[in-house]
């Protein structure tokens, strides 16, 4: 597997409020004239916390919030090769302000029914997944979070969850994807360094857990 280059240290960590991560993607929001809807973007290492976090922020921020998983958009896609279609299918009708509907193309493909269904009344929109905060993207988001975590234990409890779901097979089947999965995100990582445009750095695999209504976020975060 090519290594992933430095990234944040791990630390030194300090409590954040959940609720300053909406703030802070405001404050994005009105630096850029015309918006009238947030977006943020949580990124991360598989594993690393990005989905309990999105999850988390999409609980706090009321009903006008939407939740969309790279997941979905990259479904039998090239691994990180569906970066245009977070653009054109997602981002770009956000910013227009349109209600989306949008079933990526495999979904038709291979008989997956349905779509990615966005209401034009939503104000703010998280999207979660490795590849979330893409470059190519960058400028239609307001907030770019990356989740840091120990990449030992990141492919630990991956692994775990997967052999939980049983989504790729057995014990054996499963690491062998994970570790395909994980040669082809080093990659993208290598090349598109999204911790180094992040607006706040969290941890995602932390010492101990945060206090309520926080995360634990590194020193450099706003």
């Amino acid at each position: 597997m090519k290594p992933v280059p430095p990234e944040p240290p791990l630390g030194p960590w300090r409590p954040f409020p959940l609720g300053k991560i909406l703030e802070a993607a405001e404050c994005g929001r009105r630096s850029r004239p015309g918006r009238t809807r947030t977006a943020i973007a949580v990124d991360g290492r598989s594993a690393s916390g990005k989905t309990t976090l999105a999850a988390r922020l999409a609980a706090d921020c009321g009903p006008r919030t939407a939740l969309v998983h790279t997941d979905d958009l990259a479904w039998h896609e090239p691994l990180f090769g569906w970066a245009h279609l977070l653009r054109k299918g997602i981002l770009d009708p956000f910013r227009a302000g349109e209600a989306i509907s949008f079933a990526p193309p495999q979904w038709g493909r291979r008989g997956r029914e349905g779509a990615i269904e966005i209401p034009a009344d939503v104000e703010l929109l998280v999207i979660e997944g490795v590849g979330s905060g893409d470059r190519s993207c960058a400028d239609l988001l307001d907030l770019l979070c990356w989740v840091q975590s120990d990449a030992q234990e990141a492919r630990t409890r991956g692994i775990a969850r997967d052999l939980a779901s049983g989504v790729d097979g057995d014990e054996q089947e499963t690491i062998a994807f994970w570790d395909e999965w994980g040669a082809a995100e080093a990659a993208h990582l290598a090349a598109d360094r999204p911790w180094e445009r992040a607006d706040l750095v969290i941890c995602g695999t932390p010492p101990e857990p945060a206090p309520d209504g926080m995360v634990l976020a590194a020193d450099r975060a706003p």
